[in-house]
């Protein structure tokens, strides 16, 4: 019997760091994508999001 196919206590042991170094890119990716919104609309419109 193995011990890496076991998980004791309901817990998911990640083999690797890979899908957290992914996850961790794309969370900087989307608070990049939302601070570039933010910035474009508030020198386009003067405000942030309202509605034109």
């Amino acid at each position: 019997m193995s011990p890496d196919g076991q998980n004791r206590g309901g817990r998911v042991i990640a083999s690797s760091n890979v899908y957290t170094a992914i996850l961790a890119l794309v969370f900087c990716v989307v608070l990049a994508t939302a601070a570039f919104v933010a910035y474009k609309c508030y020198f386009q419109y003067g405000t942030l999001f309202k509605m034109p």
